[in-house]
């Protein structure tokens, strides 16, 4: 089961510092502002996230990273999947490509590499490299998703 391969990798996740969970909300803002900056900068935007969406991506950016602080604070394997599946799902529903994970994913890998502590960095950055690994999981599985809300039975 893909569900099962995605829970089993998450698990080997490990629970960060406190002290990078803070470093990571305290930086919140800085992060947001400094991701919006770099997609909106990108030529192709709008053929990844679709036309008029640019403030629906920004919505996605203020919620990752507060989605982030909060997995970062409290770790849970289950959490994760379910939830990145659904970001997936809803965003790939209101026009978002598969291609704006593999470009938002690398953005943040350099954001929160720039804008993060040497240590916050070394303990954050598995849990981007999994979400950037796991990219085609996601999207095979909210394409099963999407094809069967869409079908009529």
């Amino acid at each position: 089961m893909v569900n099962k391969y995605l829970i089993e990798t998450a698990g080997q996740l490990k629970q960060v510092s406190s002290k990078t969970a803070n470093e990571y909300k305290q930086k919140s803002e800085q992060l947001i502002a400094k991701m919006n900056a770099l997609m909106q900068e990108r030529p192709d935007i709008a053929d990844l996230v679709g036309e008029n969406n640019i403030s629906m991506m920004q919505d996605n950016h203020a919620n990752h990273v507060r989605f982030i602080a909060s997995v970062l604070a409290n770790y849970n394997k289950d959490v994760l999947v379910e939830t990145v599946l659904w970001v997936f799902r809803a965003y790939r529903s209101h026009g978002f490509t598969t291609n704006y994970w593999a470009a938002q994913l690398n953005t943040w890998m350099k954001v929160i590499e720039e804008l993060l502590s040497p240590e916050c960095y070394r303990e954050v950055k598995p849990y981007y490299e999994w979400m950037q690994i796991n990219i085609p999981v996601f999207v095979k599985v909210s394409d099963e998703k999407l094809e069967s809300q869409n079908s009529i039975h």
